[in-house]
């Protein structure tokens, strides 16, 4: 599943499912554009590339902020010249359901993060997309999909437009022979709990609330994406990739 000489931008990149992607992109030969907000981390996903195949392309950058993510499309095409394969995988989680004060303010900075700043992202990238005939790759949830818990509600309502912009995307761009997809995962072993403000999760736990018994690694999420984004995927399009060790199907959800 060669990427050698294909353009990558995989945003989030800086740990978890994010960097499992970058890392493997490199493997397989991909001109890699590592996008977050954390330079320490970021520098340390740069060196697992490197060493694991070219070194990318580094940019710190705040996915609501509008000039950044301009930057991001700008610095790819002046380093490479084309871009291939988009992978939005930065995403934020802040609870509190309708009921809570902050209802609309933690909708409002959620959405900016998960949806904004994809469709901004994704309107610049296109018309490069476009000419490479490429693919983008969006990261969901099994959270847009099944109902969990009130305080689930903006991250929920995120993923579910994601999952539809998506197909909305997918339709449009089809006859420029541009695929688009979704993968959506369940509990996966990464920071996204501390960083949404759960810190100390049991994983043992986490991996116990779905069918399966077992919650996934990043590695295993980046497989998925780089199949999407493969030629093996010549096919697939407007589609939603479910990977979460049966977690549709049996989910105990924890409150937060």
């Amino acid at each position: 599943m060669s990427f050698a000489s294909k353009v990558v931008i995989v945003t989030g990149a800086s740990s978890g499912i994010g960097a499992a992607t970058a890392v493997l992109f490199a493997k397989e030969g991909a001109d890699v554009v590592i996008v977050g907000r954390n330079e320490v981390k970021l520098a340390t996903v740069a060196e697992e590339c490197t060493c694991n195949g070219k070194a990318p392309l580094v940019i710190k950058a705040d996915m609501s902020n509008d000039d950044d993510v301009k930057k991001i499309i700008d610095e790819t095409i002046d380093n490479y010249g084309k871009l291939d394969i988009l992978v939005n995988n930065a995403g934020m989680g802040a609870f509190g359901g309708i009921l809570s004060d902050t209802a609309v303010s933690t909708y409002d900075k959620v959405m900016a993060v998960n949806m904004r700043a994809v469709v901004h992202l994704t309107a610049l990238a296109a018309p490069h997309i476009v000419e490479t005939k490429g693919n983008i790759v969006n990261v969901s949830s099994i959270a847009g999909k099944k109902v969990l818990t009130g305080s689930f509600l903006s991250y929920s309502l995120s993923k579910a437009t994601l999952d539809h912009f998506t197909r909305c995307i997918a339709l449009e761009l089809a006859p420029s022979g541009v695929r688009a997809n979704t993968v959506s995962p369940g509990p996966v072993k990464t920071d996204f709990m501390d960083n949404a403000g759960v810190p100390g999760v049991n994983w043992d736990e986490m991996g116990a609330i779905v069918a399966l018994k077992r919650y996934s690694e990043s590695e295993e999420i980046a497989e998925m994406i780089l199949y999407l984004a493969s030629d093996k995927a010549k096919g697939i399009t407007g589609s939603d990739f479910i990977t979460d060790n049966g977690g549709l199907l049996r989910y105990d959800v924890p409150q937060y």
